[in-house]
């Protein structure tokens, strides 16, 4: 009874971020059997932990080479855990519900609009079928496509098997791949096929179930809300600009582009400014980038995918909102209007404080991590920024991360998957309402 009652008091978050903690533990254990293993030795606690926080995280930073490294059940393992994170523990909960017809009380629906990132629980039952419908409906057109173009190239088996995994760990944002060697999708640089798919399922995943569920209904309702219209813009506004910034900058680099033909350079363009949306494939390498795009990507990658969605980042909403807030200051306006619609100022602040606690986080992991590992900045930074977005790109220091450096790039995986701002209120007593104010001060400010 005690239990049940402390179970009772936890808040949103802190269920939230329980759940995701359970779903590491349960999967590193898992991945430590031998049968996880190909060659059948258990793979150590460090890396079996790491690759698990990785899956449960959806961001797809490996220490040990996913294709080669594990069984099939040890693949089977890591996409459960992929498909577990990405439509949220709490989804597969509430359709369980639905199944047998059971009630979903107010405190599941608490928890349900924290883990979508709604504003209110209003028709959050009804978001949570569509979540189920829509993931299925793209994974398996997904995967049907992707075994269609390998069948050309593999097994029928293999190319099924293929098609599957990939498909899934595109749609989640999760950034696993099986084709050995680190070498992700880099054997697929100039084809349209794999490509033009693997960017529509990262950006489905990516710009949020809200988004998708109002795209979809558009035919009926002839408009989109102001929240869809800010994702898409500002999606479509950093992906153009940043495939624009990479061509330029990576056009004459023979590392890169340089030895591509014009469609193969503008495929991986588009390619590689998609990825870093919190996606963590790669077409080109990340390493043979000269330092201005790896920077660039580190931007977009702080940035990330959008709210309810399976990506990390403090967010495109969260970005918008500030430069909003930039240009109306600007601009000597008290409101921030965007698509006719003035936004609340308590909008402003929170976006203010995400932003914030993700850059302290980032900056905070990376100055730990110069002083525990043998690397660059710029490469440690890529790294933590990488593992914050929930991204998974890499510049090449993931396998060789000390045991301290894994174990902080894991926190910071999960702080990256459940929101600075959650974990936050995850972690901090529950406040009651203040029942006084104090006096307003001014201060100079710039």
């Amino acid at each position: 009874m005690n239990s049940k009652l402390n179970w009772l008091k936890l808040s949103p978050p802190q269920i939230l971020a329980l759940g995701f903690a359970a779903a590491i533990l349960v999967g590193t254990l898992l991945l430590m059997l031998p049968v996880s293993s190909r060659t059948g030795e258990p793979i150590a606690w460090i890396d079996a932990m790491f690759t698990a926080a990785s899956a449960v995280c959806l961001t797809g930073l490996v220490v040990v080479d996913t294709g080669t490294s594990f069984s099939a059940f040890g693949h089977t393992v890591i996409l459960l855990l992929i498909q577990l994170s990405g439509l949220g523990f709490m989804t597969m909960a509430t359709l369980f519900a639905l199944v047998f017809k059971r009630r979903i009380s107010l405190k599941d629906r608490l928890v349900l609009q924290e883990a979508m990132n709604q504003s209110s629980i209003e028709g959050i039952v009804r978001l949570i079928r569509r979540v189920f419908i829509y993931s299925l409906t793209f994974e398996a057109c997904g995967a049907l496509l992707f075994t269609l173009r390998w069948a050309w190239d593999m097994p029928i088996g293999k190319a099924i098997y293929f098609g599957l995994f990939h498909s899934v760990s595109l749609f989640n944002n999760a950034g696993f791949d099986l084709f050995g060697d680190f070498h992700s999708f880099t054997g697929y640089v100039d084809d349209p096929l794999v490509n033009i798919v693997s960017m529509l399922l990262i950006i489905s995943g990516g710009i949020g179930f809200v988004v998708l569920s109002d795209l979809i209904d558009f035919r009926q309702k002839r408009k989109l809300s102001l929240h869809s219209k800010v994702v898409l813009s500002m999606s479509g506004s950093l992906i153009f600009i940043g495939a624009v910034i990479i061509f330029i900058f990576e056009f004459t680099n023979p590392l890169t582009l340089g030895s591509l033909d014009g469609g193969g350079k503008v495929l991986a363009s588009f390619f590689q400014s998609v990825s870093p949306r919190t996606a963590g494939v790669n077409s080109i390498d990340i390493g043979g980038l000269r330092q201005a795009t790896q920077f660039f990507i580190i931007i977009l990658m702080f940035i990330g995918a959008s709210p309810g969605s399976t990506g990390g980042g403090i967010k495109t909403t969260t970005f918008m909102v500030m430069v909003g807030a930039v240009f109306a200051m600007m601009r000597g306006r008290d409101d921030i209007v965007m698509f006719r619609y003035r936004l609340a100022q308590e909008r402003v602040l929170k976006a203010l404080t995400i932003a914030l606690l993700a850059l302290l986080l980032v900056l905070t992991v990376s100055m730990i991590l110069s002083t525990t590992e043998d690397a660059d900045f710029l490469e440690i930074l890529f790294e933590t920024t990488s593992a914050f977005g929930t991204v998974g790109l890499s510049m090449g220091l993931t396998p060789d991360l000390t045991v301290l450096g894994k174990i902080l790039i894991s926190l910071t995986m999960f702080a990256g998957r459940l929101g600075p701002l959650t974990l936050a209120y995850a972690l901090g007593p529950k406040k009651g309402k203040e029942l006084y104010r104090y006096p307003e001060g001014k201060m100079i400010i710039g």
